[in-house]
């Protein structure tokens, strides 16, 4: 016999008694109302919890970066995980998204920082759409590897372009100070409380609009050119359209994400900031967190950001002094063979792994 609590705490988890009379309803993002009202609250303590209590060294270094990478993970996620098109372009049009931002923002001072926001992104965008031309001819592999030319081109525009840093001798580009609503919310003179609600607003606006994206036809359309194009082009989706869709959407979102790196987290920046090496970073953050999930993207971005904090201040916490190079090099160890290990108990990511823990949970006490 169930108990009245487990019964209660079952039926909470399941949502029993909630009945759905439309088909808007039973497909909403959050069918189940406890959900519904637990993304709320944690929206809600995101927003108000960390500017009162986290300390500037984790609102700058943890929290601010888990943010920008994790909306560079859901583009990368929409294009990957949905589509099924291989990027490893995601540095270059992270840079382009930044300097462009750094050229708006320069060159019309009185322009709305949020506006600066959305044209880097829609120039990011435009040149993702011009590099995913080639993806209607190959894929796999070699559209990999073709993308994987954008981005060391891009990086070496910026580069070799003074233009794009206004001539500076440093060849750095500084995000200026901006205000919203009466506060500084960019540039050396902000605060990282501010800098945090900023990234925090992005984020959450941005991961609605693709959440609910990936759920309408657009989304449908990229699903079905990533498991079978041939079969996806037969019943009407246009391989073309829906292929350079899925480069411009998820350009965007990394061309804002790049302006949040530059504007929000490092405030100046190179472009050895926009190396390889950023994309195979949040390319690894959509692999750890899953495929085909937006949760997946902050999962993996989270840990991502979190795991080499972790690494380098548990020696330390159990009393154990290292050699600064022997510590680094015991980190990446870890860090790699946590990443394998994560993998193979589960290959689908970390939000499989959420998605099989609640399925266990709404059959507790009996899960199987």
């Amino acid at each position: 016999m169930i108990t009245t609590d487990r019964r209660s705490r079952r039926d909470s988890l399941q949502g029993a008694g909630q009945f759905k009379t439309t088909y808007g309803a039973d497909q909403a993002v959050f069918p189940v109302a406890q959900d519904r009202v637990v993304v709320a609250a944690a929206v809600m303590a995101a927003f108000v919890v960390p500017p009162l209590v986290a300390s500037d060294y984790w609102l700058q270094a943890v929290l601010i970066p888990f943010l920008v990478y994790a909306l560079a993970a859901i583009g990368l996620n929409l294009l990957t995980g949905y589509a099924g098109q291989l990027s490893l372009g995601t540095g270059g049009f992270m840079a382009v998204g930044a300097y462009s931002a750094f050229k708006l923002a320069t060159a019309f001072p009185h322009l709305n920082i949020l506006v600066v926001f959305v044209l880097s992104g829609l120039v990011a965008a435009a040149v993702g759409l011009f590099f995913g031309i080639p993806s209607l001819r190959i894929k796999g592999f070699y559209l990999a590897v073709a993308t994987l030319a954008s981005q060391f081109f891009l990086v070496w525009l910026f580069n070799k372009v003074a233009w794009f840093t206004n001539y500076a001798s440093s060849g750095t580009i500084t995000a200026p100070d901006r205000t919203l609503f009466g506060v500084v919310i960019t540039g050396p003179n902000s605060t990282a409380a501010a800098r945090y609600l900023l990234a925090l607003g992005l984020v959450a606006v941005f991961a609605v609009i693709a959440k609910n994206l990936v759920r309408g036809r657009v989304g449908r359309a990229w699903m079905a050119i990533r498991d079978r194009d041939i079969a996806a082009e037969i019943i009407g989706v246009r391989p073309l359209r829906t292929k350079l869709l899925a480069f411009g959407i998820s350009s965007f979102y990394c061309g804002v994400a790049g302006a949040g790196l530059v504007f929000l987290y490092l405030g100046s920046a190179e472009t050895l900031a926009f190396d390889i090496s950023i994309s195979f970073l949040v390319l690894f953050m959509v692999i750890i967190g899953g495929l085909g999930s937006i949760l997946g993207s902050f999962l993996g971005a989270a840990f991502i950001v979190l795991m080499p904090i972790v690494l380098a201040n548990a020696p330390h916490a159990i009393g154990l002094r290292l050699p600064v190079a022997l510590q680094k090099q015991i980190e990446l160890m870890v860090f790699g063979g946590l990443i394998i290990f994560f993998l193979i108990v589960e290959p689908r990511g970390l939000a499989r792994l959420w998605q099989i823990t609640k399925e266990k949970l709404r059959l507790w006490p009996f899960p199987h």
